[in-house]
């Protein structure tokens, strides 16, 4: 698509940069979609000079705002120079039957996948959007350099950072997540959306399932390592992360992996926020 239909809702002078929104009429959802971007004061010196990017992918309930305002990130991405991008988290206003009756299923609620089920089919196309047309934008409208990307999340998104690096590592040099959902074809917030979004047959959901791809793999994807951080006061761990799964696939194929524990920590921005730069670190090292 073109970058020309960009529209800039607002611009905010952040850290030496400038954080950005944005909104376009989007090929693959059939809708109009935004994303934020934060560009660093090395990004806005002219010329030819492209900076890498770090595209963060939010949690159930979260939009493209809620990174950039909780996330704590744009102070150290300012000083790394790296770009930050964060698009929403579903489709917006397709009004599809039943598609904002509940928190974890619809809107802010995509999984970063394609949906092949009516009628989720038509718009539930998150992976397709991010990895080919938001990317396109990026590269064309905006000095980041879209050969040097990493991928992180949040829940919801750390399964949709995961999952989505290991299926496009061409288009990724680097992963991270907090508190990723690590196995959604083993918990309720994963069969909701798996079944609605994909159908019966779990045959079908382990293409989308980190664990499971990681699992089917006999070599390291990303040999600098994947950094992972989960609170172990976080009330989702039991029933809803599973990263035990995920690092027991890592080790069956030899993926180096850090996954820190930490005592006290929850699921929300405190912990995030808490442990934001030593990802933002992780990320700059790969993509230098």
């Amino acid at each position: 698509m073109s970058s020309s239909s960009l529209e800039l809702i607002s611009e905010h002078a952040c850290f030496g940069g400038v954080q950005r929104f944005y909104q376009h009429a989007s090929n693959a959802i059939g809708l109009p979609m935004r994303f934020s971007v934060f560009l660093p004061p090395q990004a806005l010196q002219g010329g030819s000079n492209k900076v890498p990017g770090l595209v963060y992918l939010a949690g159930l309930t979260c939009n493209e705002e809620t990174f950039m305002t909780k996330g704590g990130a744009q102070r150290l991405a300012a000083e790394l120079g790296l770009a930050l991008i964060a698009p929403d988290t579903s489709p917006r206003g397709a009004n599809l039957p039943g598609d904002s009756e509940s928190w974890d299923f619809g809107v802010g609620a995509g999984f970063y996948l394609d949906a092949t089920q009516a009628p989720w089919a038509k718009h539930y196309r998150m992976e397709s959007y991010i990895t080919s047309e938001l990317l396109d934008v990026v590269a064309q409208a905006l000095p980041v350099d879209t050969q040097r990307l990493g991928l992180f999340g949040h829940s919801m998104g750390g399964h949709g950072a995961l999952s989505l690096a290991l299926k496009h590592p061409q288009l990724f040099k680097s992963v991270s997540a907090f508190a990723p959902i690590c196995a959604p074809s083993q918990c309720p917030w994963g069969h909701k959306a798996f079944a609605g979004y994909l159908g019966a047959d779990t045959a079908t959901w382990a293409a989308h399932d980190s664990s499971a791809l990681m699992a089917a793999r006999t070599t390291a994807l990303f040999p600098q390592g994947i950094l992972i951080d989960q609170g172990l006061a976080d009330k989702f761990l039991p029933t809803q992360l599973f990263p035990e799964a995920f690092e027991a696939a890592c080790q069956k194929a030899g993926q180096p992996l850090t996954l820190r524990r930490h005592a006290g920590y929850d699921h929300g921005y405190y912990f995030i926020a808490t442990f934001m730069a030593d990802h933002l670190a992780h990320h700059a090292k790969a993509l230098a």
